[in-house]
């Protein structure tokens, strides 16, 4: 297992309906993202754990993306991969965030 860690600084906590979200299911080609308030002093720190090595700039890529979206602040976010694309991280991370936030997909 390949684990990597990224922090995005300067996000705004949002109001939020849950203390923590659990979104996907690990498996094949999938994964399973949590999202919980944690006082980072307004930033978004994401750890991932991933059985697939080598693809570190391919996920710095997609969570710039989300976190240029979503701009959570005081936010830890962890991430259990199963081998998903960079399409299914991304639809995973949205859904996560909005069930954190409390809105409906």
């Amino acid at each position: 297992m390949e684990r990597l860690s990224y922090e995005f600084p300067g996000g705004n906590p949002i109001p939020t309906a849950n203390s923590a979200v659990l979104i996907g299911v690990l498996g094949s080609g999938n994964l399973e993202v949590l999202v919980e308030s944690a006082s980072l002093g307004g930033a978004c720190r994401i750890e991932i754990e991933t059985a697939a090595f080598g693809f570190g700039r391919i996920w710095e890529a997609v969570l710039t993306d989300i976190f240029d979206q979503w701009r959570v602040g005081d936010v830890r976010i962890s991430i259990n991969d199963a081998g998903a694309t960079p399409a299914v991280v991304s639809l995973r991370l949205n859904q996560a965030l909005q069930a954190f936030a409390g809105k409906k997909p």
